[in-house]
């Protein structure tokens, strides 16, 4: 069982490590777009699409970038205690945390998938079935909503990457879970 573990480890701290070194690079594409918005704004007519693309390019940049700043341990801990901590102690007590992370998750992307199904026109009760539907072509696509602004441009990207991110985020959760997990058993993973 912890074979399997550790494979579940290695594949998902591996996929997660890739994704977060390439969204690394996405402060740059969001430094482009508001160059440009500020070079357009200054010179030419101002473009309609320049603060919009930023704050979509900034959620994928945040949401996708996630599970890799949970991988190096870069998300915030109050330190006046857990600093002080015995190794067994610490993974006890992010054992319990990852518990809570890990249902949090769950109900965000839950209504990840709800919210996604709906800017793709479901208005029905189960989003998931929606969504499968629309892989196996079972479904259809409804009205697309738009935002409500000038450039008025399709949501369902952005609630898609979220979605993505919610769950990439889900898997690297139960990833450190096990990892806290495997520290209580005093098990190496590497091993394995």
């Amino acid at each position: 069982m912890m074979r399997l573990a550790a494979l579940y480890v290695r594949v998902v701290d591996a996929v997660n490590y890739r994704i977060g070194r390439m969204m690394m690079y996405g402060i740059f594409v969001m430094m482009a777009i508001l160059l440009w918005s500020s070079v357009s704004k200054t010179f030419f007519l101002p473009s309609l699409w320049t603060l919009e693309i930023a704050q979509f390019a900034m959620v994928a940049y945040y949401i996708m970038g996630g599970p890799y700043a949970v991988q190096m341990g870069a998300n915030v801990r109050m330190d006046l205690f857990y600093g002080t901590w015995s190794t067994r102690k610490k993974a006890w007590f992010d054992a319990f945390t990852v518990l809570l992370l890990i249902f949090y998750l769950g109900i965000l992307f839950y209504g990840g998938l709800s919210s996604t199904a709906y800017s793709l026109g479901y208005w029905g009760q189960e989003p998931a079935a929606y969504l499968a539907g629309l892989l196996t072509g079972t479904e259809e696509i409804g009205r697309l909503e738009r935002s409500s602004t000038a450039w008025r441009p399709y949501i369902w990207p952005v609630k898609s990457i979220m979605v993505l991110g919610f769950f990439l985020m889900l898997l690297q959760a139960i990833s450190e879970l096990i990892k806290d997990i495997a520290t209580l058993r005093e098990v190496d993973l590497n091993v394995l």
